[in-house]
């Protein structure tokens, strides 16, 4: 039996105290609630557009299939046509509501594609570059089908679980990524497929 979400712990565009100077937002159909193009067909038009390439991973012993599909874009990056307008649109909203507060603006934006309930990421902090040791936001949005995204602080205590819908954006920040780790776990439930669409400051991967 999976454990219960708790996506009901928070109110639209609620910030939670995590604990240790981390913070998280849940902001449900935050895409639907602005001008970034049709909701609806964005999902497949990213799907087609987006320059998927699939990755292998050094895992102990053996070298592994990375269980999902992923792409990458630099805003600042003159030579790297974004693969959609509605990506920049995207970033400018996100700007202006949290470039101030992160104290410079969004400058990349990664890109996941997963199949279907097979597809997942294991536990993780967003830790490269100076996310290591330096306060960070980052802001997930969420497109097709629902999944999971599950939290949980390191080094133990109690996770959350919070259902990611299409539409939905989800922020972490504060030292989010250094003192909690978040994952989208596999499923055995049925499963469309989804797009996570991952808004980054500058060196932080």
């Amino acid at each position: 039996m999976e454990p219960a979400l708790q996506s009901s712990l928070f109110d639209p565009a609620d910030r939670r105290e995590l604990g240790n100077g981390a913070w998280l937002e849940v902001r449900p159909g935050w895409l639907t609630q602005g001008d970034s193009g049709s909701v609806d067909s964005l999902f497949g038009e990213l799907r087609d557009a987006v320059r998927w390439r699939a990755e292998r991973r050094q895992m102990y012993d053996r070298v592994l299939d990375v269980p999902r599909l992923v792409g990458f874009h630099d805003f600042a990056d003159p030579t790297d046509a974004a693969p959609h307008p509605a990506l920049a649109r995207i970033r400018a909203r996100l700007n202006d509501t949290y470039a101030a507060e992160l104290g410079e603006p969004f400058a990349t934006v990664g890109l996941c594609l997963y199949r279907d309930g097979r597809d997942s990421v294991a536990w993780h902090g967003d830790t490269m570059g100076r996310s290591n040791d330096e306060d960070t936001i980052i802001a997930i949005l969420g497109l097709g089908a629902t999944r999971v995204f599950a939290m949980r602080p390191r080094g133990g205590g109690r996770s959350l679980r919070l259902r990611h819908s299409h539409g939905d954006l989800l922020v972490m920040g504060g030292s989010c990524q250094r003192t909690w780790e978040h994952c989208i776990p596999k499923t055995t439930r049925p499963s469309g497929p989804r797009i996570s669409v991952q808004y980054r400051a500058f060196d932080v991967r």
